[in-house]
């Protein structure tokens, strides 16, 4: 009774804080209840047996990707009235976006209800938990038998990687940019100049 209801509390959290990421007009809010969305999702890991991946989410997401976020929506000087002014510009592509999840979620949650059977044939045996370790069962499903699938993901992200440092480095008009050659090679004569004035004539 008491790991039903824990499970209820936490998902109840993990919802809410969720649609309020989405919905809050703050994005300083938005990052502090994704933040509360992460540490839900933990406790719902740990109560599924799966503290390494509680672990993970509350170390890796929690303790540098929001809190990067966090740090640089603060850092950012957003307009918020240009944000209100293209809500409509770019509604009919959110809502077409949305409506492509939608049916995929419908999807997905169909298939399973009208044929069961269907995730046993794909899914891995889980392990005896006296066995193997939480750890150890993830690192042999992860490099045996969804490799391919792992590699794919990594591939993914070098890709966003890679187009992410390339349009910040991307040359466009009315932005200076820092060269270190230019600073390395300064000198003092060039930057500095000593004005000497007599005592009385000053500004």
């Amino acid at each position: 009774m008491i790991q039903a209801l824990t499970f209820y509390v936490f998902a109840f959290f993990t919802v809410v804080s969720g649609a309020l990421v989405i919905s809050a007009r703050n994005p300083v809010h938005s990052v502090l209840f994704l933040i509360l969305a992460f540490f839900s999702s933990a406790g719902l890991f740990v109560l599924m047996g799966a503290e390494f991946l509680a672990m993970i989410l509350v170390v890796v997401y929690v303790g540098a990707v929001a809190v990067l976020f966090l740090f640089v929506v603060m850092m950012l000087d957003i307009n918020f009235v240009e944000l209100r002014q293209g809500f409509l510009q770019y509604l009919p592509a959110g809502v077409m976006i949305g409506l492509v999840l939608l049916v995929e979620l419908v999807v997905i949650v169909a298939g399973h209800a009208m044929a069961p059977e269907a995730g046993t044939t794909v899914a891995q045996p889980i392990p005896p938990v006296d066995e193997i370790s939480n750890t150890q069962a993830l690192g042999e499903l992860f490099y045996t038998h969804y490799i391919y699938l792992f590699q794919a993901a990594g591939l993914i992200l070098l890709v966003a990687m890679i187009g992410a440092i390339v349009l910040t480095h991307r040359k466009r008009d009315g932005v200076r940019k820092q060269r270190i050659s230019d600073q390395i090679n300064r000198r003092a004569e060039d930057s500095v100049e000593v004005v000497k004035v007599e005592t009385g004539k000053g500004i």
